[in-house]
């Protein structure tokens, strides 16, 4: 019999109704309360920042990072193609222009060495997305930034707790953003922060993300503001999660380290490598499918998956090739390679903590049935890397 196995489910199996409850009964359930206060606290002290912001999602947090960091209209900040598309939606908000540079095939995030030939004079800053949870090479992105005079705003919203070189996520650039939606590593169904260590920073996006009101005057705003503000009753629930984060986090990496141990077995299939630098925080298990060796390409096993009741997702679609950013994409005669083999072939897998190591051991074996493996023009233990590489 087959089993619905979805893409994802929320943990809230600790105190996240119980502090919901006692948000409401309170009737703090709007934008400010003890929850909130407490939430940015210990959030902060997390990242081993000074500072955290709560916001309503990641994408607003994205949003209100750039425009604290003065982005405005025309000016061009470098981002991957490979991410969800409000890494580059937050920049176009403010009227700047994402300029896109391909990934590393080694840990599918944006490839330093490809940044400086990105950079003109009206290059403002760099937004280093952490894909899937692996952290960016951050250390070559933070050495070119400073050379050139630029900001990093670390994308963070799927890396949550992941650290680089010992150094946690969040704490690497000028500011860094987090995403809470229903599907992340912790959640409130919708939420978002802002970390950062600058205390002149901090202030403006607190004035920023309440509309642009003066801190010292009830309703003066003496600039141009957002309603970015996090509620009391999502504060209340990512308190709870924060209480078992260790607890979710380490499930999700038994869950991660399962899939790529039986993935690598089976011929056509590829899983990233992590970096010896890596301390990864599992967001989506993916993988590579190959269909030269496989026998079928990543649609048509995504298909198969979900007539057995296993819900799937494509490797994200490179946003240069989206209508909103397709013709200015070709214009630049931008060209991303490696970013375009993995969105092609990448397929992402159920992950969530409540998933048993039986049900992946049974997705596993369901995408070892669905590969023939007949058709061996490469080698069939080649890595990752060295296939996007031979591309």
């Amino acid at each position: 019999m087959n089993q619905e196995i979805p893409m994802a489910i929320p943990d809230l199996s600790g105190n996240e109704q119980k502090y919901a409850s006692e948000a409401v009964a309170s009737s703090w359930i709007s934008s400010i309360g003890p929850f909130i206060k407490r939430f940015e606290t210990e959030f902060a002290e997390s990242c081993n920042c000074d500072y955290a912001l709560g916001t309503s999602s990641g994408t607003t947090a994205l949003h209100l990072a750039v425009s604290g960091l003065g982005l405005k209209p025309g000016d061009e900040v470098i981002v991957p193609s490979l991410t969800y598309i409000s890494t580059a939606n937050a920049v176009t908000y403010c009227g700047a222009t994402p300029i896109f540079v391909d990934v590393d095939p080694a840990t599918w995030c944006i490839d330093p060495t490809k940044i400086e030939a990105a950079i003109t004079n009206k290059t403002k800053g760099i937004i280093p997305v952490h894909l899937l949870g692996h952290p960016a090479d951050m250390d070559p992105i933070v050495n070119l930034a400073t050379t050139h005079g630029l900001w990093v705003v670390e994308d963070a919203a799927e890396a949550i707790f992941a650290r680089y070189k010992g150094r946690l996520c969040g704490s690497l650039g000028n500011a860094a953003i987090f995403s809470f939606f229903g599907n992340k590593v912790l959640t409130s169904g919708e939420g978002g922060a802002v970390s950062c260590n600058d205390i002149h920073l901090k202030n403006r996006l607190s004035q920023l993300r309440g509309q642009g009101m003066d801190p010292n005057r009830r309703y003066h705003f003496p600039i141009i503001g957002f309603n970015y503000r996090m509620t009391n009753v999502a504060a209340a629930i990512l308190c709870a999660q924060m209480e078992r984060r260790d607890e979710i986090l380490a499930r999700r990496k038994e869950i991660v380290k399962l899939y790529d141990q039986q993935l690598a077995t089976i011929p056509g299939i590829y899983v990233r490598t992590n970096a010896s630098w890596a301390t990864v925080s599992p967001w989506l298990a993916s993988c590579i499918v190959n269909p030269d060796i496989f026998g079928c390409d990543r649609n048509e096993l995504a298909k198969g998956l979900r007539a057995e009741g296993i819900d799937t997702r494509p490797l994200f679609e490179p946003i240069h090739r989206m209508p909103p950013y397709r013709e200015a994409a070709k214009q630049r005669k931008t060209e991303l390679p490696t970013t375009d083999r993995l969105a092609d072939y990448g397929l992402m897998l159920p992950t969530y903590p409540q998933l048993s190591n039986d049900q992946v051991l049974f997705i596993c074996e369901r995408i070892r049935e669905h590969g023939t493996g007949s058709n061996l023009q490469l080698p069939s233990r080649i890595s990752c890397m060295q296939w996007l590489r031979a591309a």
